[in-house]
């Protein structure tokens, strides 16, 4: 039987939405405004976020380009300007349910070629844990998509614990994604924030999770890092010399890079020494394919990496584009 080749990072937007702003107040609720048919662009606060094309909210759209590039199936999460940690609560509840319905809906019309992963309302911990049960036990969602932090507050926050407590009693698997990235006063032009602020915001996610002991606390929980975990793999020895030179800050039993490979990974690095960097370091059962569809960013064709990594046998080929994306999913 040939192996799904399942892209992991992926992003899909339904076509509209309401005018949360008026309903709720707060003026950074994300707009999709149509250019033409094939084209739109998301508005935040009156200005252009970010053009889109038409395969981000059509899925037969997104069919077509699958079975152009030999994809099977694609894991569907909610761009990360949607997850709206800022907002007022009764409108991000109502913001996560919209986008949780819209992905749940798309699988259900497309079972064999979608998976999804739901969206919470973190500025509130309880809201997120009744909508995550919503998420997993009713719309049969595959797991979560979150952010870096909430707020500036980061994941290890003890305010998350009941939170993560109940990801892993039930099992969630928790895709972390960069959002309001670190240094945003100093990546703001020419894209930085994207290239340049979204490896070192997930590096620092990932540092301050692990000095913190969140696979002590839970050993079972299943987090997966995209864009290979952005600078944190590489920094791993930095990190472990600190927890070396300063034994009164220690809150793990071992070093930091003793826990790097808790995490799985998406293999978002576009480079074939980096993707075999992360396949040593980690294991390749750890390592997820993933491209960032449909953004013009992402790497094409999905998997190109992993493709050009020589020393990938084919079983462990087919573990990286697909079977290991399944075993973090529980399917």
């Amino acid at each position: 039987m040939a192996i799904k080749r399942i892209d992991f990072h992926t992003h899909i937007i339904p076509s509209n939405f309401p005018d949360f702003e008026k309903s709720f107040g707060g003026e950074r609720w994300p707009r999709i405004v149509k250019v033409d048919e094939n084209t739109a662009n998301i508005m935040v606060q009156g200005k252009v976020f970010r053009k889109i094309t038409r395969e981000t909210w059509d899925p037969a759209k997104r069919l077509e380009i699958m079975e152009l590039e030999g994809i099977d199936m694609q894991v569907l999460s909610p761009i990360p300007i949607t997850l709206c940690y800022w907002a007022p609560i009764k409108g991000s509840i109502e913001f996560a349910k919209m986008q949780n319905e819209y992905i749940a809906d798309v699988i259900n019309q497309h079972p064999k070629h979608f998976l999804g992963l739901g969206t919470v309302p973190l500025q509130n911990v309880e809201a997120s844990i009744i909508e995550m049960d919503r998420c997993i036990h009713q719309l049969k969602l595959s797991g979560l998509e979150i952010g870096t932090n909430i707020n500036g507050i980061s994941l290890d926050d003890p305010s998350f614990l009941p939170f993560l407590e109940k990801v892993e009693q039930w099992n969630v698997p928790l895709f972390i994604h960069p959002y309001e990235m670190i240094g945003n006063e100093r990546t703001a032009n020419d894209n930085l924030a994207i290239t340049v602020g979204m490896p070192m915001e997930l590096s620092l996610t990932a540092s301050r999770l692990v000095w913190a002991g969140i696979f002590e606390k839970f050993p079972t929980i299943k987090i997966c890092l995209a864009h290979g975990g952005g600078a944190f793999p590489y920094i791993l020895p930095r990190i472990d010399q600190g927890w070396k030179s300063w034994p009164g800050l220690r809150k793990t039993e071992f070093p930091p890079s003793y826990y790097a490979n808790k995490f799985y990974y998406d293999a978002l690095v576009y480079d074939s020494v980096n993707t075999k960097y992360l396949i040593d370091l980690v294991g390749y059962e750890r390592i997820l394919m993933g491209s960032d569809y449909p953004f013009i960013i992402r790497e094409t064709p999905p998997g190109k990496a992993i493709w050009e990594t020589e020393s990938v046998c084919s079983e462990h080929r087919d573990a990286l584009f697909g079977c290991n994306a399944l075993h973090f999913l529980n399917k």
